[in-house]
């Protein structure tokens, strides 16, 4: 009777032992996926384009050392067609426009829905760039500007307004 005994606590304590293995491993693959998680969501994505936010309107926005530029509509941007100017210089104040300039426009609350993709600005005889933003509803709106000098981006900039 005692061996009998014996041997039910050996398998006991071996299902213990056993069921107590297999939590532990639950809990370090369950652990080891979260902490995967947060290492990628760390890294973020290498090739995600940053923006650099840009002050409000009419300010100088440093593309590099020796070049700036200043934004803004040409009338207070309402539904319909808002035309956005962009003016650059070099950082003596002499105007240049050697550059292209992209821009893309669309609402953050609604990725997709609004979007233009890239559009290139258009250069006018006074040397302004000059985008047409179609503005077909209200609410907040985002443009991002990227600046290319020999087809190369060499400035990426963002700024948000309300309709």
């Amino acid at each position: 009777m005692f061996e009998k005994l014996l041997n039910i606590a050996k398998r006991r304590s071996k299902m213990f032992l056993l069921k107590k293995g297999l939590i532990l491993i639950l809990i370090s693959l369950v652990a080891g996926l979260g902490f995967s998680m947060v290492v990628q969501h760390s890294r973020g994505n290498a090739n995600e384009i940053v923006y650099n936010e840009l002050p409000g309107s009419g300010k100088k926005c440093w593309i590099d050392t020796k070049t700036y530029f200043v934004y803004k509509f040409v009338e207070q941007p309402k539904l319909g067609t808002a035309i956005l100017k962009v003016q650059v210089f070099d950082k003596n104040g002499q105007r240049l426009t050697d550059l292209e300039v992209k821009g893309n426009y669309g609402m953050p609350s609604m990725p997709g829905a609004h979007d233009s993709g890239d559009v290139s600005f258009k250069l006018n005889k006074k040397g302004d760039y000059l985008l047409p933003v179609n503005i077909v509803m209200t609410g907040g709106w985002e443009i991002k500007l990227t600046f290319f000098k020999n087809k190369e981006a060499v400035y990426r900039s963002r700024f948000r307004f309300n309709v």
